[in-house]
């Protein structure tokens, strides 16, 4: 892995990276429906994520308007409420906000705390500028600085997203190493030229015999490990 000497920023994948964005909905889901079983919150939740799917993908192709992660939840949370027939309107608003509670992953707090002296870190997330401020403060998520792609009014895999990143690192993109759980949002990182690294997550999307990623870790503490040896 001699690549990794040539790194300079990292920058890390927030949603089902860094924090377990299913596990976190599906517990909002639960504090909105009391006494709900295991596959009521289930398909709710998968109601939930396609919602979220569908409107980002309409977004990039140019069928919407921009719309941040803040209205579309929104949207999410009242679809989940009509469907399951909670019409408390104070419920219903508090579930909308469950994506700013979303627990970390258990190695990720003490992984940014080894990593951040060592090198800038940097976090990148389709997550709304106010939901990721939250979120990052729920989770206890060190950064020198957290990107959302709310910036460029984009969601990734957008180019224009991994774009900021590499402006904001302020290092050729070949030197910029993107970490994620899923191999999508690792194609688009490479696209722009970035260096990249995926994590295995119980969540995320593993990449294919096809991808041609820098490096592929069981842990996020074994690619802590190999940046700080270098």
């Amino acid at each position: 892995m001699s690549w990794i000497r040539d790194i300079e920023v990292v920058v890390f994948d927030v949603l089902g990276t860094l924090v377990d964005e299913p596990g976190g909905l599906r517990a909002g889901i639960r504090e909105a429906l009391p006494g709900s079983d295991d596959a009521s919150v289930d398909a709710l939740l998968a109601s939930w994520q396609r919602h979220v799917e569908t409107e980002q993908l309409r977004i990039a192709r140019g069928h919407r308007a921009y719309a941040n992660t803040d209205t579309i939840d929104a949207e999410a949370a009242r679809r989940v409420a009509d469907q399951a027939g909670l019409s408390d309107p104070a419920a219903v608003a508090r579930l909308a906000t469950a994506g700013r509670r979303l627990p970390p992953w258990h190695d990720s707090v003490a992984a940014l705390e080894r990593l951040a002296p060592r090198f800038p870190v940097l976090g990148l997330s389709n997550a709304s500028r106010t939901a990721l401020v939250r979120l990052n403060a729920h989770a206890g998520l060190r950064w020198h600085q957290a990107l959302s792609a709310e910036t460029v009014q984009a969601y990734k895999p957008d180019p224009e997203v991994y774009r900021l990143a590499v402006d904001t690192a302020g290092c050729p993109p070949e030197r910029v190493l993107m970490v994620a759980a899923h191999a999508w949002d690792l194609r688009g990182a490479r696209a722009r030229g970035m260096r990249t690294a995926y994590v295995r997550r119980p969540v995320g999307d593993p990449p294919t015999g096809a991808d041609a990623f820098d490096g592929r870790f069981d842990a996020l503490g074994d690619l802590v490990t190999a940046l700080t040896a270098a």
